[in-house]
């Protein structure tokens, strides 16, 4: 039996996810309503594969994939995403993600899903697998960012603070006005209202 852990901050959503792979033959050996409680409780669970939300409150998806991966480099963890633009699955792909799948998949591609990275094989859903197929080198600025700016960059551009951020990712405030600097750079932003533009453009947040 495929053994995984559900990582997402909606009780109920992760409640649905457990009832359909239970009908599939799938247990949930364990969930996480954040990043950071999935990273402190992935070792103990041991799960075959990761089901794991992009955005959640605290250090978020991103984050919590780079952080799982630099624990276990063999993890397997498949993104679930409502985000459905072209910079948050290639970013998590690039990251190590061995799965992308957008919220409005059919349910039956979950089980697939998480049956093909049981395997060792990777699954990015039809929708998402054209749209970065069509892209033909188009980009967005934030492919410019390294994989801890663009943390940083969805944090402010959601409007949290410089020493929030710093909690979250447990980094020291400087460090992150560090990242603030390069990101403005590379974006060409002046300011915080700047980068938020920038992500609502690209469908890296939602309105």
């Amino acid at each position: 039996m495929i053994r995984v852990m559900l990582v997402d901050d909606h009780a109920l959503v992760r409640m649905g996810f457990s009832m359909l792979l239970a009908d599939a033959q799938v247990e949930v050996v364990a969930e996480a309503g954040s990043g950071e409680q999935a990273c402190q409780d992935y070792a103990r669970a041991k799960p075959d594969v990761v089901v794991m939300d992009l955005s959640m409150p605290g250090m978020g998806g991103h984050e919590a994939l780079r952080r799982l991966l630099a624990q276990d480099p063999k993890a397997r963890v498949l993104v679930l995403s409502a985000h459905e633009d072209t910079a948050h699955p290639r970013r998590a792909l690039r990251a190590g993600a061995q799965g992308y799948l957008t919220k409005r998949s059919a349910p039956d591609a979950l089980i697939a899903a998480v049956s093909a990275l049981a395997r060792g094989e990777r699954y990015v859903d039809a929708q998402t697998a054209l749209a970065l197929a069509l892209l033909d080198g188009e980009s967005s600025p934030a492919d410019t960012l390294s994989e801890r700016e663009f943390s940083v960059f969805l944090q402010l551009a959601r409007g949290l603070s410089v020493v929030r951020i710093a909690e979250n990712l447990k980094l020291s405030p400087s460090t992150v006005g560090t990242h603030l600097y390069h990101v403005k750079q590379k974006l060409n932003a002046d300011n915080q209202s700047a980068l938020t533009l920038v992500a609502l453009r690209w469908g890296l947040i939602e309105t």
